[in-house]
């Protein structure tokens, strides 16, 4: 027995028709394009190098995937960046954020480790176990770690987005964009960012909770003492 086969979608036949259609692909381009718009904007000012970042008590990095329980390269790059500005006394408290949600996956413990090994003291780092996402972080660094300010670390299509959800959660933050190879990985990061953007926006307006909050934590106040 056969299937039927399926219809093949019919353009409109008048012209009337046809540039209805038009009107409505090009308002769903534009729609689609909106929220990467509105994070170019307001971050617009907000972008810098790890030569000229303004000085911060903090710096938070964000997780970007393990290889066999290694930062991944991009990852990596992300904590060179964060050991850097500590070397040259440009912050004092690295926030490491990632996915701990399975026991055999722990970005904050392998970036703490990463850290340690490229010269920043332990007693220097504060683990977010909960960073799902990027928003989750953002509120709870503000939330159950305290950070009002901070400079913010991850690769060039990330950043803005970084930097836009912080802002929104109450963090006064300068994103550094670190340099990438412009692979596969680069490309997909790219391209994900166009639908990450629109998540983003929805983030700011409804303002969701975490997938986890849990109690404020000391860890960033008490790592500052320590480096006073």
């Amino acid at each position: 027995m056969r299937l039927p086969r399926p219809r093949r979608p019919r353009l409109p036949r008048t012209r009337a028709g046809r540039r209805r259609l038009v009107q409505a692909v090009m308002a769903g381009c534009v729609l689609a394009l909106l929220p990467s718009t509105w994070m170019y904007l307001v971050t617009g000012d907000r972008l810098r190098t790890t030569a000229d970042v303004p000085r911060a008590e903090v710096a938070v990095v964000f997780g970007a995937g393990l290889w066999d329980g290694e930062p991944s390269p991009y990852l990596a790059h992300r904590l060179d960046a964060a050991a850097k500005l500590y070397r040259e006394n440009r912050i004092e408290v690295v926030l490491v954020t990632g996915d701990n949600s399975r026991k055999d996956y722990d970005e904050p413990d392998a970036m703490r480790a990463y850290l340690t090994r490229h010269g920043v003291p332990d007693r220097r780092i504060v683990s977010d176990y909960a960073g799902f996402d990027t928003w989750d972080s953002c509120v709870r660094a503000r939330k159950i770690f305290g950070v009002d300010r901070a400079v913010l670390i991850s690769q060039g299509f990330h950043i803005r987005r970084a930097v836009a959800l912080c802002q929104a959660a109450g963090v006064t933050s300068y994103g550094i964009g670190v340099e990438a190879k412009h692979d596969a990985t680069w490309y997909y990061g790219g391209t994900r960012e166009i639908l990450a953007a629109g998540k983003a926006a929805l983030d700011v307006v409804f303002r969701p909770d975490p997938r986890f909050l849990g109690p404020k934590e000391t860890g960033v106040p008490d790592a500052l003492a320590a480096a006073r």
